[in-house]
């Protein structure tokens, strides 16, 4: 989920607010660590090596508790309600899309011909992706969304959704709190 952590990075920085902040906290780290442990393994597969992509799908509930973290630190508590919104919708919609097509999420592959990280030459990790064809059914529920080393679904998105509702809300309420404390200071 880089692209969505930078993204909410990016969207802050839009808004004038400082990021570095948020790393002077340690509840960002466990978080950055589970990005660096993925980004190995993403680099991994490009080399043909897939025995991280079969663990990481049992990592992905750890990965978003790291978020609770922050949450915690911050006092998110609206934030991560609507966030949840975003993460419940988001598995409703792949369920869904699993249901009608028999067990199995299809995936319609194109910028990942380019890099190489097709379903062809990941076929050993037998899950639940198929390729889509004319026989799929609710396709725009299916992963379409081809990113070059990973596909998503609209869910996936939704998913990521509740991430960047956190993180930036986060960066925003840590903003807001050192500009409150600027301004008592200047008042003293």
């Amino acid at each position: 989920m880089v692209e969505t952590i930078l993204l909410a990075f990016l969207f802050a920085k839009i808004k004038e607010y400082k990021i570095k902040p948020l790393f002077k906290s340690w509840t960002i780290y466990p978080l950055a660590i589970f990005e660096i442990i993925t980004l190995i393994g993403q680099v991994s597969s490009f080399f043909g090596n897939y025995e991280f992509i079969k663990i990481a799908g049992k990592l992905t509930n750890i990965y978003l508790i790291t978020y609770l973290l922050i949450v915690l630190k911050y006092e998110l508590y609206i934030s991560s309600i609507i966030g949840s919104f975003f993460l419940i919708l988001g598995g409703v919609l792949n369920d869904i899309a699993i249901k009608v097509n028999g067990g199995f999420m299809p995936v319609y592959q194109s910028l990942s011909y380019l890099t190489g990280r097709t379903l062809e030459n990941v076929h050993i990790l037998n899950d639940i992706h198929i390729l889509g064809n004319s026989q799929t059914k609710l396709k725009i529920l299916t992963d379409f969304i081809d990113l070059g080393y990973t596909i998503l679904s609209i869910g996936d998105i939704f998913i990521r959704g509740f991430v960047f509702i956190i993180l930036y809300n986060a960066i925003k309420k840590i903003n807001n709190q050192r500009r409150t404390e600027s301004v008592k200071i200047n008042n003293i």
